[in-house]
């Protein structure tokens, strides 16, 4: 009876697992991260291993996809595993211009 048990408890707790996944499709001109599981140059522990936002210009049928980086242009590709979509906006970076002139005149 334990090994039943411990079958059902398993297969339920896979139908409730997969019951939240959603399915990712990908198209081409969407932002997506590009996930990075051999990034050890950085010792931290909270250094997120997602980089990105990259673009998609390729979708092949075999879940291949072709990205490219928005920072320098470059292509490549990549496995559709490795990929989630970039629900992030690129915020505008405001500006302030301060001049620094001469002092105003003394009104004493």
């Amino acid at each position: 009876m334990a090994y039943d048990n411990a079958r059902i408890y398993k297969d339920k707790t896979k139908w409730w697992h997969d019951k939240k996944l959603l399915p990712r499709q990908f198209g081409s001109g969407q932002l997506v991260l590009l996930f990075n599981s051999r990034l050890k140059l950085f010792p931290g522990k909270l250094k997120s291993r997602w980089s990105g936002p990259f673009q998609v210009v390729q979708v092949f049928p075999h879940g291949a996809i072709t990205i490219r980086s928005l920072k320098d242009g470059h292509q490549f590709k990549v496995n559709e595993q490795r990929l989630k979509h970039y629900q992030g906006t690129e915020a505008p970076r405001m500006q302030e211009v301060v001049t620094l002139g001469d002092a105003p005149p003394n009104l004493t």
